[in-house]
C-alpha cells in the first residue's frame, strides 16, 4: 500500500512509525550535497526521514569508495512521510496525517505482523567476502601501521553475503530478526527495491534543544549460557584493558569532533565504559554530550561528527583512508545512519550495524561486521568477535 516505509524501533514498547512519502531527497555519486541542504531547508518545519550511508563521508574529506558495491544504495536519501505515528505500548498517536481509512488500515496490517509470530524460515547461505587466512593478514597489516604511528586505531570491516536470494516478505523478516536482536536503535526501512533490517545497539547523535550527545560502542562480549557466566563475561568485559582502551581513545575522537559545533567548555563525558547488556552481546559504551552554538546547523553538526567515530578509527582521516585500502567492499549503508528530525530540529540518529541489506531487484543480500583493531589485538580474537555480533541474526533466518 506504501512503498515507502520505516519503523524506528525502540524495543522497549515504544517506537515511531513513517509511512507515504510525500516528497524526498536521493543524493548520487555525481550529485553536490548542497542538495541534502537544500531539501532540508524546504522542509524545515516537516518530519523529515534518512539513511546516511558511510560513503557520504567523501563529502566531507577528500577520499574515494572503489571498493565491490553489491547493494548499490545511494549515499543517501531523505524523505518526508505522508504519515507519522508514535507508537507507546497500546498507545497509539498520529503526529503527523489523519486517521483514515487508508492509514488505520496500513497501521492495522502493521501492527498484526509485529504481534504474529508465524516467521518465514530462509535457506541462505552467505559467503564470506573474504576467507580467515586473508582477514587474518589484513589484521596483521594494520596493526602494522598502528606499529609506525599511522594511526591509532582502525575499525576494519568484512562483509557476508548472499547472491540469488529472493526475501519476499521484508516487513516479517525484520520482526524476525527483532526477535533475537530485540536493539534499542533498532530500524526497518522500505524503498523501492530496498529493504534494511537494522538491530543496532548503539546512538550516532542526538539533539534535544540545545543539548548534542553521542554514545559511541565499543568493546564486545558475548552472553552468558547461565547468569553465572554472564556476569563473569560482563565483568571481564569492564575490567579489559584492551577493550576500555579503545573505547577511551573513540571518547577522544568524539570529544574532538562536538568541540567543533559546542560551545566553549561544554564538552562533557557523562558516562566511561558503561557496561550494558542486549540480548545476543553485552556492550560497553561511553555517552559524551555538549551545548551547541546558537549558529550550529544539522549539517554543521553532521560535518564536524560524521562518520562516527566507533566506525573509523583514530585519527580518523588516516583510519578512513586505510579502510579503502583494506576492506574489500563498499559499506554503503552499513556504518551510515538511520534516522529523523522533528519538525523542530531535534534529531536522533542511530549507527547502522547488525544489520542486513537487501537489494530486490538484484536479490543480493549483504551482512557486513568489523571490530576495533588495536596495537593488541589477536587477529584470531578479532575475528571471533565479528562472529559473535552476526552468528545470532544468520540463525535467526533459518530458524
Amino acid at each position: 500500500m506504501f512503498n515507502t516505509q520505516a519503523y524506528l524501533n525502540s524495543n522497549d514498547g515504544s517506537g515511531i512509525l513513517a509511512f507515504g512519502e510525500q516528497s524526498r531527497c536521493v543524493l548520487t555519486v555525481s550529485e553536490n550535497i548542497e542538495k541534502i541542504e537544500a531539501f532540508l531547508k524546504e522542509n524545515e518545519a516537516e518530519y523529515v526521514f534518512m539513511c546516511l550511508s558511510y560513503d557520504l563521508k567523501n563529502r566531507f574529506y577528500p577520499l574515494e569508495s572503489n571498493n565491490k558495491d553489491g547493494i548499490e544504495f545511494p549515499e543517501a536519501i531523505l524523505w518526508v512521510p505522508e504519515y507519522v505515528v508514535k507508537i507507546n505500548r497500546e498507545e497509539i498517536t498520529f503526529l503527523k496525517g489523519e486517521r483514515n481509512v487508508e492509514s488505520l488500515e496500513f497501521l492495522s496490517a502493521f501492527l498484526e505482523e509485529e504481534t504474529d509470530r508465524n516467521f518465514h524460515v530462509y535457506n541462505i547461505n552467505f559467503q564470506p567476502r573474504i576467507n580467515l587466512d586473508n582477514y587474518l593478514q589484513k589484521v596483521n597489516k594494520l596493526k602494522e601501521h598502528i606499529q609506525r604511528g599511522d594511526i591509532y586505531e582502525v575499525n576494519f570491516c568484512q562483509e557476508f553475503y548472499a547472491e540469488d536470494c529472493a526475501l519476499e516478505f521484508p516487513m516479517d523478516t525484520f520482526f524476525k530478526m527483532n526477535e533475537v536482536t530485540q536493539a534499542p536503535f533498532s530500524a526497518f526501512v522500505q524503498f523501492d527495491n530496498y529493504s534494511v533490517f537494522c538491530g543496532s545497539p548503539e546512538r550516532f547523535i542526538k539533539k534535544e534543544g540545545i543539548k548534542l550527545l553521542s554514545q559511541p560502542i565499543k568493546g564486545t562480549a558475548p552472553r552468558g549460557v547461565n547468569d553465572l557466566e554472564d556476569q563473569r563475561l560482563k565483568d571481564s568485559l569492564q575490567n579489559n584493558p584492551k577493550e576500555r582502551s579503545e573505547n577511551i581513545m573513540i571518547v577522544d575522537l568524539v570529544r574532538n569532533d562536538l568541540s567543533q559545533v559546542a560551545k566553549k567548555a561544554s564538552v562533557k563525558v557523562d558516562e566511561l565504559c558503561g557496561i550494558y547488556s542486549f540480548e545476543t552481546v553485552h556492550q560497553m559504551i561511553s555517552t559524551v554530550s555538549c551545548e551547541l552554538r546558537e549558529d550550529i546547523s544539522f549539517m554543521d553538526i553532521l560535518r564536524a561528527t560524521f562518520p562516527m567515530g566507533s566506525m573509523t578509527g583514530a585519527p580518523k582521516k588516516r583510519a578512513m583512508e586505510l579502510i579503502e585500502e583494506y576492506e574489500s567492499f563498499k559499506r554503503g549503508l552499513y556504518s551510515g545512519t538511520i534516522g529523523y528530525i522533528s519538525p523542530n530540529g531535534d534529531f536522533d540518529l542511530n549507527v547502522v550495524i547488525r544489520t542486513l541489506l537487501y537489494n530486490s531487484e538484484k536479490k543480493y543480500l549483504s551482512c557486513a561486521v568489523g571490530s576495533a583493531i588495536t596495537f593488541e589485538s589477536d587477529p584470531e580474537q578479532e575475528y571471533l568477535e565479528c562472529k559473535t555480533k552476526i552468528d545470532k541474526i544468520f540463525r535467526a533466518l533459518h530458524a
